[in-house]
């Protein structure tokens, strides 16, 4: 595979694998390639004898955005036909092919046989945090910020991560309010495992993975799986039944009303109407569907 979106690189000498996100104009947002890219890489350092330990990162400014909404949500479809820009009605089943696609690429890393861990510096947001969060360790600087906005309309977190991180009540204060917080409010609540200041974040997260790549692959893989087996059993249910609502959100009333401001005001703007604190989209009824839906 020719990556587009994604780095690749081993230094054999310390048994890391580095893959770097690689869409920096865009803040590392997610595009048609990211996802498999992913998944390709973790495949070459599970096959790779000298690589012990995975570390993800993000290049530029950011870690990653989230999904390139700009383009899905103002009309121009990143997936043409498979994506989440779909006129009404509807078909939830292409929608459900194309979210789950990416879900099991993302899950690569919760799968893979050697430690991931994930470097978050800037922002780790929406689909983003899907990503940071397959990883088995994440380390935050102290100023990046974690969250899921979109759950306030026009998304569900896919990998449904939040919940097994932290437990049922922490993760509602999170999805039942679509907050950002900071790496340290992530370290405290037990979402992340360490927070730093953005300066010693690329210098400790070396350091933890030389800690790690010490040990025997044999060793790795033993431990990796019994802690994953341990929360695996209804982790697969758990996401297929977030990738359904997913694609729900972005069909409810609320979400063809934001679709349709994104396209009509731009992106930030609906963002910023979105995620401001004030009632969403007050005026949306089922009874505005037909209309919404005639403008797509």
């Amino acid at each position: 595979m020719a990556l587009r979106s994604v780095c690749y690189d081993v230094d054999a000498a310390s048994r890391i694998a580095t893959i770097s996100l690689n869409r920096p104009e865009r803040l590392n947002a997610i595009d048609d390639h990211m996802p498999q890219e992913i998944e390709a890489c973790v495949a070459w350092a599970n096959e790779d004898d000298r690589v012990h330990v995975i570390i993800l990162q993000g290049s530029g400014r950011a870690f990653c955005s989230g999904y390139d909404l700009k383009k899905y949500s103002e009309g121009s479809p990143v997936g043409g036909e498979a994506s989440p820009n779909q006129d009404m009605p509807w078909d939830p089943t292409v929608d459900f092919k194309f979210m789950w696609a990416n879900t099991r690429n993302f899950m690569s890393l919760w799968t893979s046989l050697k430690p991931t861990i994930c470097k978050v510096h800037g922002f780790a947001v929406a689909g983003g945090s899907d990503i940071a969060l397959c990883c088995d360790l994440v380390l935050m600087a102290d100023d990046a910020r974690i969250g899921y906005p979109p759950a306030r309309v026009w998304g569900c977190p896919t990998t449904a991560m939040w919940c097994y991180r932290l437990g049922p009540e922490k993760a509602k204060r999170m999805l039942l309010t679509g907050d950002l917080v900071s790496g340290v409010e992530a370290a405290k609540m037990g979402l992340v495992l360490e927070s730093v200041p953005a300066h010693k974040l690329d210098e400790r997260a070396l350091e933890l993975a030389r800690r790690i790549s010490s040990v025997p692959k044999n060793q790795l893989i033993m431990q990796k799986m019994v802690v994953n087996q341990s929360v695996e059993a209804s982790m697969m249910s758990s996401q297929r039944l977030a990738t359904i609502f997913d694609g729900v959100t972005r069909h409810s009333p609320e979400g063809m009303w934001f679709k349709e401001r994104a396209a009509t005001a731009g992106f930030a703007a609906a963002v910023a109407e979105r995620d401001g604190g004030s009632p969403i989209a007050p005026h949306v009824s089922r009874k505005t569907i037909p209309r919404l839906s005639s403008k797509l």
